[in-house]
């Protein structure tokens, strides 16, 4: 799929970014694709900050109207936010900044995302859920669980303390390791098999736990088929992969950034330029 012609930029036009510690061009293609099919004066960059306390002050004093916040700065950003809006603040994490003005306000449109695509699941919700990770994303993740009616919840986490306040908050189980364990759905929320990253050819699980599960959600969206999806894919079994949670959350964050809400359809069609081989954003 290729993209509308693409505008030029001008001294009008806002810019939007992201900010992330191994970014990738899936968002960028998102929003940039919506931008030029609406017809609107935006631009869209990603960048991995080297300091991101400087990177959020570049955000207020540029201007910049809207960031996108990525692993690892979800929660690193907290401190340096004006208003932490509900979705925000109900799970302590950030992966939208609106500039209005000068004054920025925190959203979480990964939570908003995950609940929408575990809503329309055929999951089965009193079967055990395990759930790796602890950090921001597992936090929408867990929250989304607790609010689409899943009963039983493990929080597999190395990290003790964080994981055991995550598990306790929604009223779940925590556990430093899936062992013993018997899940039917497995839930990635750690960096685990993402492309370019140490892990990316890994199971967040141990092997014997994936191919017992019955479904998996996957957070992570580069690349679109993790070995933890490709392993339920061929099992035939139902998967929530990275790709569609990060086109709920964009298609959000691009409603928060413009004032627009895209369509359906045209949310389809820049989830499907975000992953195409083409890199150009004319044709």
């Amino acid at each position: 799929m290729t993209a509308p012609h693409s505008r030029a930029l001008n001294r009008n036009t806002v810019l939007c970014v992201s900010l992330a510690a191994r970014p990738s061009d899936i968002g960028t293609r998102f929003h940039n694709y919506l931008y030029n099919r609406l017809g609107l004066n935006f631009v869209y960059k990603a960048f991995a900050p080297t300091d991101i306390a400087s990177a959020v002050a570049g955000i207020r004093g540029l201007p910049i109207r809207g960031a996108g916040v990525s692993m690892p700065y979800k929660e690193a950003v907290i401190d340096l936010i004006d208003v932490m809006e509900e979705s925000a603040a109900a799970i302590d994490s950030v992966n939208t900044i609106v500039n209005d003005d000068g004054v920025l306000h925190a959203y979480n449109t990964d939570y908003q995302a995950v609940a929408d695509l575990l809503a329309a699941s055929r999951f089965d919700r009193t079967a055990p859920v395990a759930v790796a990770g602890s950090g921001g994303m597992a936090k929408a993740v867990v929250a989304a669980l607790r609010a689409t009616g899943f009963t039983d919840v493990t929080v597999v986490a190395r990290n003790r303390a964080a994981g055991a306040v995550l598990a306790a908050r929604y009223g779940y189980r925590h556990a430093v390791n899936a062992a013993g364990l018997a899940p039917a759905t497995l839930v990635n929320a750690t960096p685990i098999g993402m492309a370019g990253g140490p892990d990316a050819d890994a199971l967040p699980f141990d092997e014997a736990l994936v191919d017992a599960a019955t479904g998996c959600l996957e957070v992570v969206a580069m690349p679109p088929d993790t070995p933890m999806v490709r392993a339920m894919r061929a099992r035939g079994l139902e998967t929530i992969s990275g790709d569609a949670v990060i086109a709920g959350q964009a298609a959000a964050q691009f409603a928060l950034y413009t004032g627009v809400t895209p369509t359906p359809e045209q949310i389809r069609e820049a989830s499907e330029y975000s992953r195409a081989g083409d890199a150009t954003l004319t044709g």
